[in-house]
Parts: structure tokens; C-alpha cells; sequence
């Protein structure tokens, strides 16, 4: 959802938050929050259980079941004021040690990631009262990607000749694989199992250098705007294509097709024209064409490297967008002649905050981890109705449970935030 809509549904709603966890990027923020639709006392006491509310199936009477839905929300990062409003609109509430033994805001902290977190650190705390408790970005997207590709049903799907294809993948079969998250730029991380991971590539050519280049090529202002127009625009204007250096033929004898671009923007050098001669969408088109044949290239030459078959994408540069899906797709299939699939993410800009949100920890359950899978930890989005997969409803949030201790405690809202 847009941080440019919050004035709509997002603060009309009075939502209970029990946990919210930011990534603050370089050029979006991205926000998941826990949020029930339970009315709770607001003292010192233990939250009385509603409706909402139940005991652990388990019969562990130490912890409660909280029922409610994990919502997703960004902002471009330049827009930073909208998002502390935003927050600023929020009931926070902790759990455990977050604000155990004070109503002081000095006591308030929120889980982030991202370089954000460091750079934005004092102003959070200025203008909300929040301390950004920082968690590390590698471990915060793979704990992300791990979650959806394990709890959320029809998360995970291929792109192939414009249709979705979801992809059911076997738990026990699910490492190694090559996570590629395109965010500003590009990390390509080989992920082994839970919590081992290996950074081993990367580029600074991702959605920074597309939304950059955007600007100063057309009149867009944001990124959602510039991929809309590149969805009208046409990249043959601008790209040299290989049947334009063969006269309409195909380049058989190494398999290129007429259609495959040899030069992105390469008609610009020789036809007589200044950039105000080229139309914006085909100028956006071109440059998202670039940025994903790029991208999905650089990720089948790491899989390569390391003998991975599967390949997931992630970051909010995808935004499920058809076109960039279809480029990566193709150029993951052509490059691998077949033997590789890339594969996509429903919440594909979400994993740092939903890495970030696990990070979450229970003070009376040995410092362990919050999780958002069905395992014998203290704090946990458990799965719904005992299935075997979290169920997500139509709007992109996602319907969960959160197990939390008996000495949960619930404060209302903290801070209103001081005039920007």
C-alpha cells in the first residue's frame, strides 16, 4: 500500500499493534505490522482474552493466541515525514521487556533494518520517542524469504508467457537456493538453511538506477509513477535490436532471435534526435528493460556458480510488475537453456521487515527469536486454524496468529509526533 494513501483507510483504522518492524532503504521504506482487531485494557494488568483471543492449543498457560493480520505499507524514503505521521497514527504497543516497566517513550523500541536504521536513528527518536533497535540486513531478508516460501499458501509462482504459475514447494526440499534482492541495488545471497547464508554477489544497478535515471530521463517524481508510464512506452524506439544490425534476420548461428536487444538505447546514437525527441514511456521501457535483462542475467551466472537450480526474487523494483517479471523470466531461461526457473514473491519488497519483525524476543522464553512458523518457540505467528499454510486474504495482508506470554502488557498510544 502507498505511504501517499494513509490519509484514507490506514488512519481511519484504529488498530491494535502488538509488534511493527521497519526496513528503511535507500530508496523505500517498507513496514510490517501485527495488528488485532481486539478491544484490550490499556493498564498495567494482562490483556483480558477476547473473542480473538485463546489459549495455546498445546495447553501452555503461560502463553495466549492472538488472532489479527500482518499488514504491509510503504514510502519512498525521501518521504520520510509521511511515514513518522504514519506511525505517529498508530497505537504502539510492545511485548515482553519492549516497554515492560515504564510508560516512558525513552522506553519504546521498534525493530528495524536496512541502512535507514542507522542513518534515521535520531530522527525517529526525536519526533516519536522510538529507539530503533537494529537488526542486520542479510539476516533480516533471508529469515523474510524463508517465512513466506515456508508458511504463506500461493506465495511463491513462475512467470512464464504472461501467466502465474504457483509454485508449492516441498519444505524439506527447499535449500540451497539463490536469493536476489533488488532493492536500491542488488544483493544475491546463496541461502543454505535457516540462518546460513552467504552473500556472494551483487549490483549497483537495481531500482535506485532505474527511479534515478527515471527522473532525470522523464517528468516522473516517484517510482510507482515511472513504472506505470513504462507500462505504456515501447523499448523498439529506443533499443537497437539485433534484426536491426541483420536486416530484419534472425542471428541464428548463436540463437539470437531479430527481437533480442543488442544495444539498450542503441538507436540513440545514430538517429539525429535530442531527448525531448523520445517519448517518456518508451524512454522508462527501455531503462526497465535494461535494469532486469541486467539483473536477471548476473543471477544465472551465480546459480551457475554455485550448481542452484532455484532462484527467487525479491524486492520492491519487481512490485509485481508484468514486464519486469517476463524480462527476468526469460532472461534467467534463456541463459540457463532452460535448466533454471526464476521464481517470484506475493510480498516480494517485504522480506527486511518481516526478517526485522521476527527478530522480535520474549522475555520470558530464553531470549528465543519470534517466529512466524509453527515451532516450539515462545512468541510466534502460529499457523491459522492449525493448517499447514498462513492464509492471506485479498487486500495482501496476511491472516495470522501471534502466540505471546501471559505477561504481555498493552499501552496505548505513546507519542503524537511533534510538528515536521
Amino acid at each position: 500500500m502507498e505511504g501517499k494513501g494513509i490519509a484514507g483507510k490506514l488512519l481511519e483504522k484504529s488498530d491494535e499493534i502488538s509488534h511493527l518492524a521497519i526496513d528503511i532503504g535507500g530508496s523505500l521504506i517498507k513496514i510490517v505490522y501485527f495488528s488485532t482487531n481486539s478491544k484490550c485494557s490499556t493498564n498495567d494488568e494482562a490483556p483480558t482474552l477476547s473473542k480473538e483471543r485463546q489459549e495455546v492449543p498445546n495447553g501452555d498457560l503461560n502463553h495466549h493466541i492472538l488472532s489479527g493480520r500482518l499488514y504491509f505499507v510503504k514510502f519512498e524514503t525521501s518521504k520520510i515525514e509521511d511515514c513518522i505521521k504514519f506511525l505517529a497514527s498508530k497505537k504502539l504497543q510492545q511485548c515482553g521487556a519492549q516497554c515492560r516497566h515504564s510508560h516512558a517513550v525513552d522506553k519504546i523500541k521498534m525493530k528495524a533494518t536496512g541502512g535507514g536504521a542507522f542513518k534515521f536513528a535520531d530522527l525517529f527518536k526525536e519526533k516519536l520517542g522510538i529507539t530503533l533497535d537494529k537488526v542486520e540486513e542479510m539476516e533480516s531478508l533471508v529469515a523474510g524469504a524463508n517465512f513466506l516460501l515456508k508458511a504463506v499458501n500461493r506465495e511463491a509462482f513462475t512467470y512464464i508467457g504472461g501467466q502465474k504459475e504457483y509454485v508449492q514447494i516441498d519444505q524439506n526440499d527447499l535449500y540451497p537456493y539463490l536469493l536476489v534482492n533488488i532493492g536500491s541495488g542488488v544483493s544475491m545471497i546463496k541461502v543454505d538453511g535457516e540462518g546460513k547464508f552467504q552473500r556472494v554477489s551483487g549490483t549497483s544497478v537495481g531500482g535506485g538506477t532505474f527511479l534515478g535515471l527515471g527522473k532525470l530521463l522523464t517528468k516522473c517524481k516517484s517510482f510507482d509513477e515511472l513504472l506505470e508510464l513504462s507500462h505504456q512506452g515501447n523499448n523498439r524506439m529506443i533499443d537497437m535490436l539485433v534484426g536491426d544490425i541483420y536486416g530484419g534476420m534472425d542471428y541464428t548461428k548463436i540463437g539470437l532471435a531479430s527481437t533480442a536487444i543488442a544495444s539498450s538505447f542503441g538507436k540513440a546514437i545514430s538517429e539525429n534526435k535530442e531527448l525531448e525527441d523520445y517519448k517518456p514511456e518508451d524512454i522508462a521501457r527501455s531503462l526497465l528493460r535494461m535494469i532486469s535483462n541486467n539483473i536477471g542475467q548476473i543471477a544465472y551466472l551465480n546459480a551457475l556458480r554455485f550448481g542452484l537450480k532455484r532462484i527467487i526474487l525479491g524486492g520492491y523494483f519487481i512490485h509485481d510488475h508484468a514486464y519486469t517479471m517476463d524480462t527476468i523470466a526469460v532472461a534467467v531461461d534463456f541463459w540457463s537453456k532452460g535448466e533454471a526457473k526464476a521464481m517470484f514473491l506475493r510480498h516480494e519488497g517485504f522480506l527486511g521487515a518481516l526478517g526485522a519483525f521476527m527478530n522480535y524476543k520474549d522475555e520470558n522464553a530464553d531470549s528465543m527469536p519470534l517466529q512466524l512458523v509453527a515451532k516450539s518457540s515462545s512468541c510466534i505467528v502460529d499457523r491459522i486454524h492449525n493448517s499447514t499454510r498462513v492464509d492471506e486474504n485479498e487486500t495482501g495482508a496476511v491472516d495470522c496468529r501471534l502466540r505471546v506470554s501471559s505477561s504481555f502488557k498493552i499501552y496505548d498510544e505513546v507519542k503524537r509526533c511533534l510538528p515536521i
